[in-house]
């Protein structure tokens, strides 16, 4: 689609916040002319950025993220940036500043968050392939809502210098495709070691010690029904078998502490004086209250509180302190469950894409559609959302996890789930 075109879709559908004159190639590669959006959290030379916030008005990045530069050096031809939720928190993009972005199956529903827009881009057929970031399920979920492939790498694998940190040891970069060959061709691309950012890691780094057999595990208790997708990976020459993790249902309260604790770390660096929005007060002190009493929206301002409220005094060991050590346990038993099988199955999401507005008045309702998606980052492992079928008109994923630094067996199976083998 010519940057026009884009444009006049995307009025119905609102997945950019800026679709970029005359884009280019600027190299030759694998991704050579295949067009590419952005999550707008990520930095891109001289182009705007704000993570889907006020507090970043006017803000124009002065680098280029890694990740950027490396799609540049792949050919892929970078059309625009995407909608998002407000610094990646939420999972309806029901939360940027610039208004929600709708579900191209149902424009009366969510996209999914928080890089809906990314999906949202991929799924209307704007875009090749897309950039989103997930901190606790924000590329697969909206993947999920979406009907498209999402990848969230192993912690480390790709680079997450020039992304606007939301919870540093969660976040990682990953791609939406309309296919798991094509995730695959991105993540080749922007994976590897980065001098600019000490967490990266190599191939290396996790030898490949147990061979793939095909054999996935399902959590006892699950509650949900997959049966179709078991049935079908079982036809494939999978085996399947029950697993015990006990310590599994932990994993959303344990991040939605984590994750709080860091944001309120990470965002004290918006304070209205170097860049962004700025707001005069009575004085110094009050600059920095209006300003990002005036930036900031909801949902950023309630975890912000919540996270130094974790971290504060008297209370840090009694929350923060005890949701570190339960992330320990929880990756150690999923490390375990990965010595007697190669993947783990679930779905992605508890339900299919909702209304727009219909869960916005209850954080809680809304942090539970994480429940299937923060074990993979609370350990680092690398996960995968597949297209899974439909509920009426709206689309379904399930989602596969691996061992840490495995996603050769997400590739294999997912390409195999879908058929892309032929």
């Amino acid at each position: 689609m010519t940057p026009e075109e884009i444009r006049e879709k995307d009025r119905e559908i609102h997945v950019f916040l800026e679709v970029f004159d005359n884009p280019k190639s600027f190299g030759e590669g694998t991704l050579s002319g295949k067009t590419i959006a952005i999550k707008d959290n990520i930095l891109f030379e001289g182009h705007r950025v704000s993570a889907g916030s006020k507090i970043l008005e006017g803000y124009r990045a002065t680098y280029d993220a890694t990740v950027i530069k490396k799609l540049k050096a792949a050919g892929a031809v970078i059309v625009g940036r995407t909608n998002c939720d407000e610094f990646a928190m939420g999972s309806s993009t029901e939360n940027s500043a610039f208004g929600p972005t709708r579900n191209p199956h149902d424009l009366e529903r969510v996209a999914g968050g928080s890089s809906g827009g990314s999906a949202a881009a991929v799924a209307a057929g704007m875009v090749d392939i897309a950039l989103g970031s997930d901190t606790g399920g924000s590329i697969r979920q909206p993947a999920a809502l979406c009907g498209v492939v999402g990848l969230k790498p192993t912690y480390g694998r790709v680079s997450r210098h020039g992304l606007i940190a939301l919870a540093s040891s969660f976040d990682q970069i990953g791609p939406f495709a309309k296919s798991v060959s094509e995730a695959e061709a991105v993540y080749d691309v922007i994976k590897g070691l980065d001098p600019m950012d000490s967490t990266t890691i190599s191939d290396d780094t996790y030898p490949r010690q147990k061979k793939f057999e095909k054999i996935i595990g399902i959590p006892k208790g699950l509650n949900f029904d997959i049966s179709e997708s078991v049935k079908k990976f079982e036809g494939l020459g999978y085996k399947t078998r029950e697993i015990d993790l006990p310590n599994l249902k932990y994993s959303l309260p344990v991040y939605y502490i984590i994750m709080p604790a860091e944001a309120s770390s990470n965002l004290a660096r918006f304070d209205g004086v170097k860049y962004g929005l700025h707001k005069d007060g009575e004085s110094s002190i009050d600059d920095y209250f209006e300003t990002r009493g005036t930036g900031f929206g909801r949902e950023v301002r309630r975890r912000i509180i919540l996270g130094t409220y974790v971290l504060s005094a008297g209370y840090y060991d009694e929350y923060y302190g005890k949701a570190v050590e339960a992330r320990r346990i929880i990756t150690q038993e999923l490390r375990e469950a990965f010595k007697e099988v190669d993947l783990i199955l679930t779905p992605t999401t508890p339900s299919p894409a909702w209304k727009i507005g219909e869960k916005s008045h209850d954080p809680l309702e809304m942090y539970l559609e994480d429940i299937f998606t923060v074990h993979a980052n609370i350990s680092g492992c690398p996960a995968i959302s597949l297209p899974s079928g439909f509920a009426g008109k709206l689309p379904l994923g399930i989602e596969l996890t691996a061992d840490l630094g495995r996603e050769d067996n997400l590739f294999t199976a997912g390409k195999e789930f879908l058929n892309e083998n032929g």
